[in-house]
Order: structure tokens, then C-alpha cells, then sequence
């Protein structure tokens, strides 16, 4: 599953597809390849059912009920319908038609530390008559909730907190969270793309009205994720985009069975082995992190250890060491910095300087994620080259000086 050996370590950005996933789709495009909204036929209906069922399963993972699931192309568009959809229904933004009445609520929600599809779905409310209010988080990066809980005495219409963060794998108290947003009376949306399947997800636990999931992050197929959208009491969005009115209509376009079908393998998959996923996940971290500080004396750990999930850990490490040099040195580890690159510039993370640490420090951080088919001995090798890679960084610098 990885050429040339690679030892793979980036999982927050995307998982391996798991085999399991594979064959459930392969029917999909080789015998039955039907428009799942072709009913007038016999392989429509199949490719109808196994779109349901799919549907089924990726409810059931996060506590939902089926008909509350719509598909969209992934959690980005997941979250852009949900942020954007539930404001402009609201009908307050500038030149649009008031539904919600001119005293209902302007101010949207969310954290400094949220993925960029989140902020900048926030940000471009402000252009459309909207309050955006940017939280911050505290050093462990978690959300203080006597902060959330002033910012929610002006009256809010919807507050969006990521479910773990695709950095630092820091886990939110989303139960706590989404218990003051609803005595608030706000609606609560969470992007749990790198949550699910890693952590126990309930929406009627956490009180959300809107989350996001994608497939991707699960070990299934790339191009397919889902929004929750709350019935009872009924959420209403606008939708991005007008078409066939597909997905009740808020998200239309013909659905990609063979995808969403791999979705519902994926999810299934991962509600009836998340927990031994987890343990077993958070034994190969502790394999790696043992070793590196073995071999890394200084090695920092950011975020908190005790909320975060199995898979994760973000690195800064001592002596000056770039992190891009540092990746460099590692042709045969797949890593990240999980920082943004813009205008061939790469810039230290957003999230690390929200969390107080500074921009050099940030500039010599990895981000490490380990999964589903990590094994004990690529987490030894893996901590071995890194150290081995650190040494060597160091010993160029003091030679150079």
C-alpha cells in the first residue's frame, strides 16, 4: 500500500484507502455504474439502495438518523453549506430578503485554531452584513469556555468549533461547548472531518445541529463527505447552488454511488473498530515518541496530551532545526508541517501562533500522524531516522559556525 516502502505518517492530511473499502466499491464501477436517481429502472434502484445504505451506515456513525445525512463532495463543502447556508437563510445579509426578521441575530462564531475553509466561510460573511468573531484558544489548545460564554451574550446566530484539530489533534469539549451554545440559543455546527472514526461522535451528546465528515479521513475514497443537518428542531440552510434539488434540496448534482457507497464501507468499518483502532494507534505513537525523545533531548510536544487523539503528535524541535530542512533529510518518511504555502512562500501555522508559540518555533514543528496500518516497527524506524536526521541538521549548524 505504500511504494518504495515509504513509511506513511500524514494522516491527518488523508488516509490510505482500506482494502476492505476497495471491494465494496469495485461493483460499483464495473457492474452497475447506474445513476442512483434513475429509478425508472431495475440497476437505478440498486444503485439507489446501495446509496441508502451507505447513507445508513455514515448516520449511524455519528448518531444521526439517515434522512438527516446529505452528501456533498467533502467536508469543505460540507462546511461552507453549513456556515454560509445557515446565514443566508437567515435571510439578514445586505441586499438579500429578510426571513429571519431585522432583529434576528448577525454574530457567527468560531475559533482562531479552525481549519481554513471554516474561517474563510466566516470571514466571507462580513461582506454579506454579518458580525464574524474569531475566539481564541488557550496555550494547551483548548477553547477557555468563560470565553465562549461572554462572546455569547450578545445574541448569536451560529457558533462553529472544530471537533479535533487537523494540526494538533487537539479533541474540543463539544459536549460542553454545544451545551452553552444552546442555552445561547445559537446553532452549533463542528467540523469533525479528523474527528470521526478516531473519536466517539454523537450529535444528540454534543447537541449539534450541523457537522461535517468526509470520507477521506476514514480510510475511504477521496471526493465524497456528508453534512448533519439537524430535523428536530428542524435546521434550515440555503443552498450553495440551484440544480436538480437532490439531497433534499441542498446539496443537487448526480450522487457518486461507487464513492458513497465506499463512505458507508468506511463507516462501518470505523464504528465497529474505532475503539481497537485508537489503542492500538496510540501504542505505536508512544513506540515513536519514547524514541524520538530518546534521541532528542528538548523535544517538545504542542497541545495537550490528554486531549488528543491516538494518532497524533506536533513536534517543535531544539536547535534552530527548520522543519523543511528536517523533511528534506527524510526522503523515505511521508510528514508534514501542516503549514499553508502562499505565493511560493511558506509561512509558519496559524494554529501553533494562536496556541502562543512563536513564529521560529513554528517554523521548526512537524506534524506526525500515525494510523490504521502503522505497525511497531515503522514506528521505531521512523523515530530513529528522525533523530538520526535532527543530529545531523545539528552538526551541520555547529560547523557552520
Amino acid at each position: 500500500m505504500r511504494p518504495n516502502r515509504l513509511i506513511y505518517l500524514d494522516h491527518h492530511a488523508t488516509t490510505p484507502m482500506d482494502p476492505r473499502v476497495l471491494a465494496a466499491m469495485r461493483p460499483w464501477w464495473e457492474e452497475n455504474f447506474a445513476n442512483p436517481h434513475s429509478v425508472e429502472h431495475a440497476l437505478g434502484r440498486a444503485a439507489e439502495e446501495a446509496v441508502e445504505t451507505a447513507r445508513e451506515q455514515v448516520a449511524e456513525l455519528i448518531g444521526a438518523e439517515p434522512r438527516e445525512v446529505i452528501f456533498t463532495s467533502g467536508a469543505t463543502e460540507a462546511n461552507n453549506i453549513a456556515i454560509k447556508g445557515a446565514a443566508r437563510f437567515a435571510g439578514i445579509s445586505a441586499g438579500s430578503e429578510t426571513r429571519g426578521g431585522q432583529d434576528s441575530p448577525r454574530r457567527v462564531i468560531t475559533l482562531a485554531t479552525e481549519h481554513k475553509c471554516v474561517l474563510e466561510s466566516v470571514r466571507d460573511l462580513g461582506a454579506e452584513g454579518f458580525e464574524p468573531v474569531i475566539l481564541p484558544v488557550r496555550p494547551d489548545g483548548l477553547l477557555d469556555l468563560e470565553v465562549l460564554r461572554a462572546a455569547l451574550q450578545t445574541p448569536t446566530l451560529l457558533v462553529s468549533v472544530m471537533a479535533v484539530n487537523n494540526e494538533t489533534g487537539i479533541i474540543q469539549d463539544l459536549a460542553a461547548i454545544g451545551a452553552l451554545v444552546k442555552e445561547a440559543g445559537a446553532l452549533f455546527h463542528t467540523d469533525a472531518a479528523q474527528a470521526s472514526g478516531r473519536i466517539p461522535l454523537d450529535v444528540n451528546e454534543i447537541h449539534a445541529d450541523l457537522m461535517s465528515v468526509t470520507a477521506h479521513k476514514i480510510y475511504g475514497p477521496k471526493g465524497v463527505g456528508a453534512l448533519y443537518v439537524r430535523r428536530r428542531p428542524r435546521v434550515r440552510l440555503a443552498p450553495l447552488f440551484s440544480g436538480g434539488g437532490q439531497e433534499r434540496g441542498l446539496r443537487s448534482g448526480t450522487l457518486p454511488a461507487p464513492l458513497i457507497v465506499g463512505f458507508g464501507e468506511a463507516a462501518r468499518i470505523a464504528l465497529a473498530e474505532g475503539t481497537l483502532d485508537a489503542g492500538r494507534i496510540a501504542g505505536q505513537r508512544q513506540i515513536l515518541l519514547d524514541g524520538l525523545k530518546a534521541a532528542i533531548p528538548g523535544l517538545r510536544v504542542n497541545g495537550s496530551m490528554e486531549a488528543r487523539v491516538a494518532g497524533n503528535l506536533n513536534l517543535t524541535f531544539p536547535g534552530s532545526v527548520d522543519a523543511q530542512s528536517l523533511l528534506a533529510a527524510l526522503p523515505d518518511l511521508c510528514l508534514s508541517t501542516g503549514s499553508a504555502c502562499s505565493s511560493a512562500e511558506i509561512a509558519p501555522s496559524y494554529v501553533l501562533g494562536a496556541m502562543g508559540i512563536p513564529e521560529a518555533e513554528a517554523r521548526a514543528t512537524l506534524r506526525v500522524g500515525l494510523g490504521r496500518f502503522t505497525s511497531p516497527a515503522e514506528a521505531e524506524q521512523a523515530a530513529t531516522l528522525i533523530g538520526s536526521a535532527w543530529r545531523g541538521l545539528v552538526a551541520q549548524q555547529n560547523a557552520a559556525e
